[in-house]
């Protein structure tokens, strides 16, 4: 459960649950958990085949999505993970995260790029209503696509409840206990792939340690994805590797604690269609650094440090600011308070459903 998918869940779940005069059908690409099925006004449904080649994708969306919007006789078809079929005549609304492949071409494989040149323009000009999850995503779309912007609104992510801070002393030390012996620690949550610069964190958490020696440990927590090479180098030439632990993908509860123990959280992706994590920290009060570029800077507003994710001597700077300066790390805190709420997803929802609303009276 990364973005889209937490997206997926958190929006629809609180659409069901509030509307249970409305019949949902959700369309799955392989056998499903029943948590997902939020209530009984809900059908799931299984359409063949498992949809996790570009090749696959054409076929799921274009003749079983297609097909079973006709079944099921649907009055909106909501996409919200970019994709959508380009054969049905059901009026459709499409949720848009990014379109990190226009700025990253080589960070795929050429299958993957092929169907998203070819497709993302079509799927673009198809849809009905297009929503996106930030305002940089929309000028994005409306930049290389030529998209009308009156076609595209901002529904913006949300942060779960369970994201909150550490009540007493003693969850706080329990939290760095588990991976880091009770010292304090930077945070990275996310996949680990080219796009999320994680090498160059390690590389700037390295010079960090050198410059000013200390106990601070670097956590990075999440799955390896792809082209992970330069992430292992970067580890492997570091002089204080042993102060960097690799989590792997942890389960949700252990994240929220890991989170809520920062010392701080630092997300210094090159590009987002939002950034997430960075609405999570700031919900544990754990003070944030992050990139200066898409997304992230609209997102964080002026409750992080902001750093160019191409100057490793910038983000060291950083990591020494937040490190020795409780001051700072308190003012973040305060100002994360404030900007939080602009983000919650019952605002996500409630724009989402109002979308649907429009569709279904056109």
């Amino acid at each position: 459960m990364e973005g889209i998918g937490r997206f997926t869940e958190e929006t629809f779940r609180r659409i069901v649950m509030a509307h249970p005069e409305h019949e949902f059908i959700f369309f799955f690409d392989r056998p499903f958990n029943r948590s997902f099925v939020f209530a009984s006004n809900v059908t799931p449904v299984v359409l063949f085949p498992p949809a996790r080649h570009p090749l696959l994708f054409a076929w799921w969306f274009e003749w079983s999505v297609t097909r079973a919007l006709k079944k099921y006789q649907a009055d909106v078809f909501i996409s919200p993970d970019n994709f959508l079929s380009l054969s049905t005549s059901t009026p459709t609304l499409l949720v848009v995260h990014d379109i990190a492949f226009v700025h990253f071409v080589d960070n795929d494989t050429l299958i993957n790029r092929w169907y998203y040149q070819y497709f993302m323009s079509r799927f673009l000009k198809r849809a009905n209503k297009i929503l996106t999850v930030s305002e940089f995503t929309k000028q994005d779309i409306v930049r290389h696509f030529n998209i009308d912007s009156k076609k595209i609104g901002v529904c913006y992510n949300g942060c779960r409840e369970e994201f909150k801070p550490l009540s007493t002393l003693k969850d706080i030390l329990d939290g760095k206990q588990i991976y880091t012996e009770g010292v304090p620690f930077f945070l990275y949550v996310g996949a680990v792939h080219p796009r999320k610069n994680v090498h160059r964190l390690i590389e700037a958490f390295d010079a960090f340690k050198i410059e000013t020696p200390s106990d601070i440990r670097l956590i990075i927590c999440g799955r390896f994805g792809w082209l992970t090479g330069e992430v292992k180098t970067a580890f492997e030439k570091a002089v204080y590797k042993q102060d960097i632990i690799f989590t792997g993908y942890l389960a949700d509860e252990e994240v929220v604690q890991l989170t809520a123990a920062a010392l701080a959280f630092v997300y210094v992706s090159h590009f987002e269609g939002f950034g997430l994590p960075i609405v999570e920290a700031m919900n544990c009060d754990v003070p944030v650094i992050t990139s200066n570029s898409s997304s992230m800077p609209e997102v964080a507003g002026d409750a992080a440090l902001l750093v160019n994710p191409e100057s490793v001597s910038e983000m060291t700077g950083a990591l020494k600011k937040i490190a020795f300066d409780q001051y700072l790390r308190q003012n973040l805190i305060e100002k994360g308070r404030l900007q939080r709420k602009q983000f919650s997803w019952d605002k996500t929802a409630d724009m989402v459903y109002r979308n649907i609303l429009e569709l279904i009276k056109e």
